[in-house]
């Protein structure tokens, strides 16, 4: 039976041809929006295309920088910057970490067990082992490890070995001060971030051209020292000897300038070398010169001897009673090496006479003897430019018992770091001026251009010309008719102090009978000073006087850095005495008494 109904043919065309439209349309709409995908990645996105390509066939490292010079004040080098190898790894690369772990772990003495793992992790760059010396490098080139190879790094170098060691201190395996000058100076030092671009090829395995240079960046700015790399070798060598002949447990010479503040030598014993820091122990590297304060024993006495002339409490002449060489205070009794009976007051500080000390205090007031302590920096920083530097201790009035104001006199309950000490004696040296140490005199860029300058600084006057003066005589007269008659340089007059300090148990909490340290404090040449000098010895065993044990390592410090800064000695005639201005000079001083 034929259909009810038959499409006309024209409206099949219609239809026909609206489905080419609508394909027409489909292809249009599609090559349009592929158009502008094109547009959109080629030209819109190209940059940013392009930086993530670069991504997947860069790997960027970030090294340690160049770190800055150090130079002591002559420009001689003190601590550079050395080329190291450091190996790394690219795990994806590697086939057999167990086996590459062994023969890194034998190449460079690492531990085979964490190493194995780190080339087993899901990363694209490991550190295998960092600035490592230059035959375990080219003993892992040899080995021609797929996915293994190394960088130059930058590694911190010191080519005086231990000398200066505490002052200079070191720097991290990423090129971070860590201590001392390295550490309070680390943002000049630093240089520029070093980034190495490294290339990676389809597998992500890292490569490095043959044909490119190994990357070097900028160095930091460079320091210049106050020291003086010649006086620090001599300061170096004899407390080297006297530790040693003394079997202490260790010592300290400082150094300085008295009418600058500067620090000419600075040495520490036990010492250490900064380029071998992983088997050296905190407690050896550590500055005790400014973390460690200690009790001054005698040496205190030039400055109360200098406050009781400020305030004309004394002269060289007044009479003072030591008795028989005992004065009781609180229960306990402070002694004298000898009976001494009356003594004027010069012949006090020659003898060093703890009982007139003690009584001297006790007239001048403890109110009074604070004020001066703190006036010549004690109890307070010194404000040297070194990290961790200690206020020492010493404590307000209010707090003090009844015997603090004589233990004072004697140098005991109190305690001083040997820079605020030698820092103290150098205001005396300088006219009564306490000057603020330092260590680094200027900064330079790489280019040598000076960038800053330190100048010197002047902290406070705690006594005025006259009386520095007076007290300056004083210990003149200590070296050459006291207890400091060790400390004497032929052709030169030396002002100085000799201390000797019982060091208190710590199980006990008493004065040990048997441990002390010994120190000899003075500066020279007494009419004209160019350095100011603490020699300290810690537990000699032995004669532990600082007459004794220090003195002598003051005069041998002093004689070669006078002969080396070439500082003339006194004149004498041809018949080789002193030359009648001389002699008339010395005749005008007080004679003095006992030795």
């Amino acid at each position: 039976m034929p259909p009810l109904f038959l499409p006309h043919k024209s409206d099949a065309r219609a239809a026909e041809s609206g489905r080419r439209t609508c394909l027409v349309l489909c292809f249009l709409v599609t090559f349009a929006a592929l158009l502008f995908r094109f547009f959109d990645l080629q030209v819109l996105q190209a940059d940013r295309m392009a930086e993530k390509a670069r991504r997947q066939h860069e790997k960027t490292v970030t090294l340690g920088s160049s770190r800055g010079a150090i130079l002591d004040r002559q420009g001689r080098p003190l601590a550079l910057n050395r080329d190291a190898v450091s190996v790394f790894a690219t795990p994806a690369a590697i086939e057999r970490p167990r086996a590459v772990a062994r023969q890194l772990a034998q190449a460079l003495g690492v531990p085979r067990e964490p190493l194995e793992q780190r080339l087993r992790a899901d990363r694209e760059f490991v550190w295998v082992k960092r600035k490592v010396p230059d035959a375990s490098g080219d003993l892992v080139r040899g080995l021609e490890i797929p996915g293994v190879d190394v960088l130059v790094e930058a590694r911190r170098f010191y080519p005086k070995g231990t000398l200066l060691a505490h002052v200079l201190g070191f720097a991290g395996m990423d090129s971070q001060g860590l201590e001392g000058v390295e550490h309070g100076y680390d943002r000049h030092l630093r240089g520029p971030v070093r980034r190495v671009v490294l290339h990676r090829d389809a597998l992500g395995r890292v490569i490095i051209p043959e044909d490119r240079p190994m990357p070097r960046g900028l160095s930091g700015h460079a320091l210049h020292l106050t020291i003086e790399e010649g006086i620090q070798y001599i300061a170096e060598q004899a407390l080297e000897r006297a530790v040693r002949d003394t079997q202490a447990r260790g010592g300290a010479i400082l150094v300085m300038e008295p009418s600058t503040g500067e620090i000419l030598a600075w040495t520490i014993r036990p010492t250490f070398d900064p380029n071998d820091i992983r088997r050296t122990s905190p407690e050896r590297w550590r500055n005790r010169a400014i973390t460690d304060p200690y009790e001054p024993g005698s040496t205190l006495k030039v400055v109360l001897s200098a406050a009781a002339l400020e305030m004309d409490r004394v002269r060289p002449g007044t009479l003072l009673y030591a008795g028989d060489g005992e004065v009781p205070i609180q229960g306990t009794v402070i002694h004298d090496h000898e009976r001494a009976g009356w003594v004027t007051f010069r012949e006090a500080v020659r003898q060093s006479s703890n009982v007139a000390f003690v009584k001297m205090s006790l007239a001048m007031g403890g109110d009074a003897v604070y004020r001066f302590l703190r006036a010549f920096g004690f109890g307070e920083k010194t404000g040297i430019d070194l990290p961790g530097e200690s206020v020492g201790i010493l404590r307000s009035p209010e707090r003090w018992s009844r015997r603090t104001l004589p233990s004072l006199a004697i140098g005991q309950e109190i305690a001083v770091t040997p820079l605020q000490l030698t820092t103290a004696v150098s205001a005396v040296a300088n006219q009564g001026w306490l000057m603020r140490p330092f260590l680094v005199r200027e900064i330079s860029d790489g280019q040598g251009r000076v960038v800053w300058t330190q100048a010197p600084r002047i902290r406070r006057r705690p006594i005025n010309a006259e009386t520095a003066k007076t007290v300056t005589a004083l210990l003149v007269d200590v070296v050459e008719h006291g207890t400091g008659k060790r400390a004497a340089v032929p052709g030169y007059r030396v002002a100085g102090k000799t201390g000797t300090a019982q060091k208190v148990d710590a199980e006990t909490g008493m004065y040990s009978s048997t441990k002390s340290i010994a120190s000899f404090v003075g500066f020279v040449p007494a009419g004209d000073p160019k350095l100011a000098m603490l020699v300290l010895i810690d537990e000699p065993q032995g004669p532990a006087w600082g007459g004794v044990v220090a003195a002598p390592v003051f005069r041998e410090v002093a004689e070669q850095v006078l002969r080396y800064l070439g500082v003339a000695p006194l004149p004498k005639t041809a018949e080789g005495g002193l030359r009648p201005e001389v002699r008339a000079e010395r005749a005008a001083r007080p004679a003095g008494g006992r030795g």
